[in-house]
């Protein structure tokens, strides 16, 4: 079975807003930019807790996890 891909682009779009890079992202996150990038590229997978820090650091609204996360 083929792992599903998801589209990040809101989520990047919000890490450029808040952040600027996606550097100053990871180190917000606490992981490695090469993790981070990963991670958007669909090469490694998101922890519930990596997701509920990403929307708290990024936006005060919780309903964010499903658009940043879940979007095909």
């Amino acid at each position: 079975m083929e792992k599903m891909k998801y589209n990040y682009s809101e989520l990047l779009g919000d890490i450029k807003k808040v952040f600027g890079t996606q550097g100053a992202f990871a180190k917000a996150m606490g992981m490695a930019d090469s993790t981070l990038s990963l991670k958007l590229n669909n090469k490694a997978e998101w922890s519930q807790d990596e997701m509920m820090l990403a929307v708290s650091l990024l936006h005060p609204d919780a309903r964010k996890v499903e658009s940043y996360f879940f979007t095909h």
